[in-house]
């Protein structure tokens, strides 16, 4: 596997840079984004082959244990995260709404990703700790069915790491809904 990204979240901004300087220092990986989230959280998110990644985060994790709130390693990530996360996903059928909402970075991600190797569904949004208090969210959409089975296994997911908030399902949204998510 020779596609992989990786995230570590910091509460301090200072630990934040430095570990993003060790983490690319120990490993050839690239740096995908690392930068402040609310409430002054710092995340450092990498990609690269997955045996670099691995050894990046674990480095970010061991010599800054005392500020890690929460991390991953995905190999093979599936590529709608990407677009999700920058805003340029391109939705044109819109039918059930599916919204999972976590405490950290880390954890969404990781649930956007469960979820859209789940079933066929078009993620939409991964927002990330902006704004929110450090909150993050995942919006999605498709076919009811496959957002329920989509909302079910990022859910499960995030479930582990014990950073999820909530769930919904919405079948029908109104159309003014779409309006202002879209």
């Amino acid at each position: 596997m020779d596609k992989a990204i990786g995230l570590v979240e910091y509460k301090s901004v200072a630990t934040g840079i430095t570990a993003a300087d060790q983490m690319v220092k120990v490993a050839d990986v690239e740096i995908i984004e690392a930068q402040t989230v609310c409430p002054g959280k710092y995340i450092v998110m990498i990609c690269g082959k997955l045996s670099a990644v691995i050894a990046a985060v674990e480095k970010g994790e061991r010599e800054f244990s005392e500020d890690v709130i929460d991390s991953f390693v995905l190999g093979n990530p599936h590529e709608a995260i990407f677009k999700a996360l920058n805003g340029t996903s391109e939705i044109n059928d819109v039918e059930a709404l599916g919204i999972i909402e976590t405490f950290s970075v880390a954890s969404i991600i990781v649930a956007a990703d469960a979820a859209a190797k789940a079933a066929k569904v078009n993620l939409i949004e991964i927002r990330v700790a902006r704004g929110m208090c450090g909150k993050s969210y995942l919006l999605l959409t498709g076919e009811l069915a496959a957002v329920q089975a989509a909302i079910d296994a990022g859910y499960k997911k995030a479930s582990e790491s014990g950073m999820l908030l909530n769930k919904t399902v919405i079948p029908n949204p109104d159309k003014k809904i779409w309006e202002k998510i879209i």
